[in-house]
Formats: structure tokens, sequence, C-alpha cells
């Protein structure tokens, strides 16, 4: 499975209506630790996991990720992973903490 780039609002309307369980990264493009982050997160996408992974960067939809941090109570940070099941947060890790290692923990505990 690839990571998948989450390119409007409506996209992102549609990933929450359609799937139950998946794994959201918002990442910065100015950020050295946002660009760790993402290869972390594409190495566990890339290992055949058993949730879709999806990122949004930070400077291209600022008023999504914004509305994101609101919607689901959680102070905006970057680099950012949630594990979002039927449309709650159950896990969710910034900077240093987003690795292969910990998405997988957190997707074996769903």
């Amino acid at each position: 499975m690839s990571i998948k780039k989450i390119e409007s609002n409506e996209e992102w309307k549609k990933i929450q209506s359609e799937t139950d369980s998946y794994f959201l990264l918002k990442n910065s493009t100015t950020c050295p630790i946002s660009s760790e982050a993402l290869t972390e997160i594409e190495k566990y996408a890339e290992a055949n996991a058993p949730f879709p992974v999806y990122y949004l960067n930070v400077q291209e939809l600022r008023d999504l990720s914004n509305q994101i941090a609101e919607d689901f109570s959680i102070k905006h940070e970057t680099p950012q992973l949630f594990f979002i099941q039927n449309n709650e947060v159950t896990w969710h890790a910034s900077h240093w903490k987003i690795t292969k290692k910990n998405a997988e923990k957190a997707a074996a505990n769903a």
C-alpha cells in the first residue's frame, strides 16, 4: 500500500465518509523533522500496512489542517500523525515519535 496525498477539503470529506480506519499525517514541506516523519510513514505504508495512510501538506491546506485540529480537539503540531477509527482519533503522535515502529504498534492495538 502506498501513502496518498490529500489535495482538497472535498477529498478529506470523502475519506472520512468512506474509510473506517486510517492514518493521517499532517506534514510541513519546510521542516526537516516533517521530512523524516514522512519517510518513516512511507516505510510503514510500503510494508503491507493493514490500514490506508493519507497525508496533507500544511502549507497547501492550512485551513483544512486547522479544521482537523479543531474537529478532533487536538492542538496542532507539525509533523503530527493520527490514527482515526470511525471518525475519532484513537492514537496520535508528533515530531520524533512518528516512526514506522510506532505506527505498527498503533495499528496492532486497533
